[in-house]
């Protein structure tokens, strides 16, 4: 690493190092240094080519994203607010300078200028339960847990206090098979799954004759004892949906008439764009223009389905309405580098690059989650408009988001073509804006902003989370003194969610019984089994040890467990169902692809039964109890 390769690479945020979680430094190799920046379209092969580009390296530029009260210097000018006003620049943002999407206007050149709120309203001290929402099932559902699933839940919880309901990610899927099964990995963060749409819940369906009707209900699948079958599912849904499908369709907006002419595409030449013929490798060309119009049928087939699932995730929103906060929708870290929004974004994401995580002591080799980052150099250009809109509509149809891998938001661990895991380094992002700009969304939306900020996380990220008024997250299994004991509950930060666990994690059952360690050897992703059973047994005593310093002594761990969450003075506390029931699998085991059932396992009760679940409602009246 040539001390000239570390200025251009700090000028462009390309670590050549980083701090692991256990506070020991790695060097970042060279040529992986150079591999990233060619990512961002700088070469620096050799000395001639480094010295170029220090040279080429852009000025800092003027803001795109600002805080509200903050003397950013701008230069002279004027500010055209997006309500048709103008104010003054005189230097710096004037002091009056409204929220909102604006532009800045000096002499001929006109950017973006967003000018964000500097604290979010205080989230009010509730309770409520986090679900996955595909593990939902009543006996009107189709083989997974769908929107009218999470529409009675809302519905029913509201009902017995809860004041929150955090649900996982509902992106769009590419309509081909085979199926993506995780909601963490969608075609699309802009647009929904209709994997999840209630088919008989249409007004399509209401509207039908008999005999389509008939037709409709012929189509659907077996219900399943245990794992969803994707691939069932979406055969029965799509063929049905095309049975009610409206002739006319309206126009749509431009996103979405875009965003169906890719399902359209998908459908005729697979699942990922980028193996199509090169001119439909790009949303603008006049190959896709005429296959739209070659298309058409499909492509409204698309629009409507959408306006379907719209339609269906406002009247869950509405059942939560009496809810202290309401419903939180799930933000996945990226996309499908194949699907719709690699499609239609691919000139502010890094295609070729994957994102993740650096090795740790859980994952030894590091971690490569197989989605392309977005470019923090183009992001910026764009002033933070791709990143709105994906933030604009998740927030649609609800009133708090959950921010996956918040620290993302300042840097994320690029993996160049070809590489390893643990081959990466971070890229920087400027964190401050990105979170103005999820701040002035969620202040318009009058929503909450939630920060998954686990696991390796810098200082700042945690810091200027709160400093927001968003919220972190505080995990039973990860609360922790310096020497590896369990926080008591006064000691959990109040500014977070407070929660016995996560998707990624063991549930209470599975944590008590060991059965995360189980499932991990049998599969060999253990270096020495023993080694960690006995550090499990030893978190699991440790936890109980201070389950009965609190005095916690009921024969019920799992009430327990819930009622030491009640104690902590997080903001909101969210419980689970797969923990009330006592379900030992946990919904998704990193490291794993089809090895283990990720994202296939339905909850054993439907939805009914959970509302009237007796260790449901008895927790409800703990958690509600503490809340007040």
């Amino acid at each position: 690493m040539t001390e000239d390769l570390a200025t251009l690479a700090s000028a462009y945020g390309v670590s050549t190092g980083y701090e692991d979680g256990a506070g020991d430094w790695h060097d970042v190799d060279a040529e992986v240094v150079v591999a990233v920046l060619a990512q961002l379209g700088v070469p620096a092969g050799s000395p001639d080519e480094i010295s170029a580009s220090i040279a080429a390296a852009p000025a800092d530029p003027t803001p795109t994203v600002v805080t509200q009260g903050d003397a950013v210097h701008l230069g002279q000018g004027e500010l055209l607010l997006e309500d048709g006003g103008t104010l003054p620049v005189d230097g710096v943002l004037p002091a009056d300078a409204p929220l909102g999407w604006h532009r800045l206007r000096r002499g001929d050149t006109v950017t973006p200028l967003a000018v964000t709120p500097a604290r979010l309203t205080p989230v009010p001290r509730a309770w409520g339960w986090m679900v996955q929402l595909y593990a939902l099932h009543s006996e009107r559902s189709w083989g997974i847990g769908d929107y009218a699933d999470l529409r009675t839940f809302a519905a029913g919880t509201a009902a017995q206090g809860a004041g929150a309901l955090l649900v996982s990610p509902v992106g769009a899927i590419t309509p081909t098979e085979p199926v993506e099964r995780s909601p963490y990995s969608p075609s699309s963060r802009r647009f929904h799954n209709p994997l999840l749409l209630s088919v008989t819940e249409t007004e399509a369906f209401r509207a039908a004759d008999p005999d389509t009707r008939a037709a409709v209900l012929a189509l659907r699948p077996d219900e399943p004892d245990d794992l969803i079958d994707y691939q069932a599912v979406w055969r029965a849904k799509s063929a049905a949906l095309a049975l009610l499908a409206p002739r006319e369709v309206p126009e749509p907006d431009a996103a979405l008439g875009e965003f169906a002419t890719f399902c359209a595409l998908a459908e005729r030449h697979g699942g990922d764009w980028r193996t199509w013929p090169h001119g439909l490798r790009r949303p603008d060309s006049p190959e896709v223009a005429a296959a739209r119009r070659e298309l058409a049928e499909r492509v409204a087939f698309h629009v409507w389905v959408q306006r379907e699932c719209a339609a269906q995730l406002a009247s869950a929103h509405a059942a939560a309405h009496r809810m202290a906060v309401g419903i939180l929708h799930d933000l996945p870290v990226g996309v499908d580098p194949g699907g719709a929004d690699a499609w239609a974004l691919q000139d502010v994401l890094a295609a070729d690059v994957t994102v993740g995580a650096p090795p740790d002591a859980f994952s030894p080799k590091g971690q490569d989650w197989a989605l392309p980052p977005l470019r923090p150099d183009r992001l910026a250009a764009e002033g933070y408009l791709p990143f709105r809109d994906m933030i604009r509509a998740v927030l649609a149809h609800g009133d708090g988001i959950r921010v996956d891998h918040v620290a993302g938001l300042w840097r994320l661990w690029w993996i160049p073509p070809g590489q390893s895991p643990d081959r990466g380094t971070y890229v920087r992002y400027d964190g401050r804006a990105m979170l103005g700009v999820l701040a002035l969304e969620a202040h318009r939306a009058g929503a909450v902003v939630v920060g998954e900020d686990l696991g390796t996380v810098p200082d700042e990220v945690s810091a200027e989370l709160r400093e927001r008024g968003a919220l972190g997250c505080a995990v039973a299994w990860f609360e922790r003194d310096d020497d590896g004991k369990p926080l008591p509950p006064e000691r959990w930060p109040a500014r977070a969610v407070a929660t016995l666990s996560t998707h990624d994690l063991p549930t209470a059952a599975g944590f008590l019984s060991g059965e995360h360690v189980r499932v991990r050897a049998d599969l060999g992703l253990l270096d020495d089994p023993d080694a960690e059973a006995r550090r499990a047994r030893q978190e699991r005593d440790d936890l109980l040890d201070l389950l009965a310093a609190e005095g916690l002594t009921d024969d019920d761990r799992v009430l327990a467990l819930h009622e030491l969450l009640a104690r902590t003075p997080c903001d909101l506390v969210l419980a689970a169902p797969t923990d009330v029931i006592g379900d030992t699998r946990q919904p998704n085991l990193p490291g794993t692809v089809d090895e283990y059932p990720n994202w296939r396992i339905r909850l054993r009760p439907d939805v009914h039964e959970l509302l009237a679940d007796a260790r449901m409602q008895r927790i409800a009246a703990l958690l509600g109890d503490a809340a007040r």
